[in-house]
């Protein structure tokens, strides 16, 4: 039986963030949205590289990497943000990457893209398409992923060299797979494992099938992140039926662990979640370790190879 992984790692899907700036509407004092962990005032706090060092120092991990996601910044500035996560990277030695906000369906997405492309440290961009409140709504409820507008930036992409990150739930993943299938010069990561809120055996059996159906797409990766359940402990256990499905359809050398923080320490501890990824993969081979631990996001966002020494 393989050894628990111990080699380096890529947090493949984190925050970085300062509230008191003001930057983030929704993380603005007295601001309240809709949010899927419910009460979320915990994660008002600044959030930077020593911050997640010390998170992955206690889950004992050798972190050598991560990738930052964008933080919903006011749209009227999004290159603000990148800007602002230069200057960390620049300080702290983190984030490696930066997943960037671009709204593709407006007029003047070519030149955002084109500033993006100008910062050293864009790999991908990130804008959801929203969602429909559930399976049953999903066919009377498009999203942006059908929208021309939002299909001709999605297009765009590839002219840039960028990735596309996207978070929507699963059930409109066949909508996704459809454009998707279109342009394979895109590399696609699906963020939080599709979304898979309802553990209920009907609703993980809808699951399994939209992630099986997007994972032929050979573009499309995953990252095995967000997945904390509101009032459930994070175990491997209550997780790993959710893991072991995505590498049964992906395959390990196209998905991705991530924290998710600090969004998912509103669930859970960065021990507990990197803990449960250690204690599922115990029994992999060294390169599927190797790979949803560090390799995949090294490659994905073309991060220097030297990070996997001693992989």
């Amino acid at each position: 039986m393989t050894a628990r992984y111990d080699g380096p790692v890529v947090d493949a899907h984190h925050h970085f963030w300062q509230p008191r700036l003001g930057h983030q509407p929704w993380l603005r004092p007295g601001a309240s949205i809709p949010f899927r962990y419910g009460d979320y005032e915990a994660i008002k706090r600044d959030y930077l590289p020593p911050d997640l060092l010390r998170d992955a120092a206690s889950a004992c991990t050798r972190l050598v990497g991560s990738v930052t996601m964008e933080t919903e910044w006011d749209e009227d500035d999004l290159l603000g943000e990148v800007v602002w996560t230069e200057g960390v990277a620049a300080e702290h030695g983190l984030p490696s990457a930066v997943v960037a906000r671009a709204l593709l369906h407006h007029d003047d997405v070519e030149a955002a893209l084109a500033a993006l492309a100008e910062r050293p440290l864009v790999r991908a961009v990130r804008h959801k398409p929203g969602q429909a409140g559930s399976p049953a709504a999903a066919a009377s409820t498009p999203t942006l992923l059908s929208d021309p507008a939002w299909r001709r930036g999605f297009a765009a992409l590839a002219r840039h060299g960028f990735a596309f990150e996207l978070q929507t739930a699963w059930w409109h993943l066949a909508e996704a797979a459809e454009l998707f299938s279109r342009h394979p010069e895109v590399p696609v990561v699906l963020n939080h494992a599709g979304l898979p809120a309802d553990r209920s055996a009907p609703a993980l059996e809808g699951w399994r099938a939209a992630v099986r159906g997007i994972a032929r797409l050979p573009h499309v990766s995953v990252k095995i992140s967000g997945l904390g359940l509101p009032g459930v402990a994070w175990t491997a256990d209550v997780q790993r039926p959710v893991v072991e499905a995505l590498v049964e359809a992906f395959g390990a050398d196209r998905v991705m662990f991530a924290s998710n923080f600090p969004v998912d320490s509103l669930t859970a501890t960065y021990e507990e979640v990197y803990g449960s990824f250690l204690e599922i993969s115990a029994g992999w081979s060294r390169d599927e370790q190797r790979a949803a631990f560090a390799g995949t996001a090294v490659r994905t966002y073309r991060l220097p190879p030297a990070l996997l020494e001693g992989a």
